[in-house]
């Protein structure tokens, strides 16, 4: 069962360094008023640390749209199964008009549904 904590509404930018207040790290996570959040129901390409040149360059498109989605309006923030990762990030679902943002960024090509881990994009990449 989901439990909708918040609906929130703030200026989101690209994160750099601290302090890390309201910004986007990647395409499944982002700090919002000083917490660190991971989008539960994704997984998106990385984009330090990424394995290859295509998976860094998919992973920089994925940041740049949920950083539009996020400035888009006000949405709110589920917990939907566990509250955090082993990272202590917090895990939540964002939702605007009841449609994930989650699945936003899947429908359009630039994440995929999460399978609790991460995937070899380098790969998946090599075959579109």
């Amino acid at each position: 069962m989901a439990i909708t904590l918040f609906t929130f509404a703030a200026a989101f930018t690209l994160c750099a360094e601290a302090p890390r207040i309201n910004c986007v790290v990647d395409g499944d996570t982002f700090w919002m008023n000083g917490e660190k959040v991971r989008l539960a129901d994704i997984n998106a390409p990385e984009t330090t640390g990424a394995a290859c040149a295509e998976e860094r360059a998919l992973g920089q498109r994925t940041r740049l749209r949920l950083l539009g989605l996020l400035n888009a309006g006000p949405f709110t923030l589920e917990v939907s199964g566990r509250p955090t990762d082993r990272y202590g990030r917090a895990l939540r679902v964002a939702r605007r008009h009841g449609r994930s943002l989650g699945d936003v960024l899947v429908s359009e090509g630039l994440a995929e549904p999460w399978r609790g881990r991460r995937s070899d994009w380098c790969t998946m990449l090599a075959v579109r």
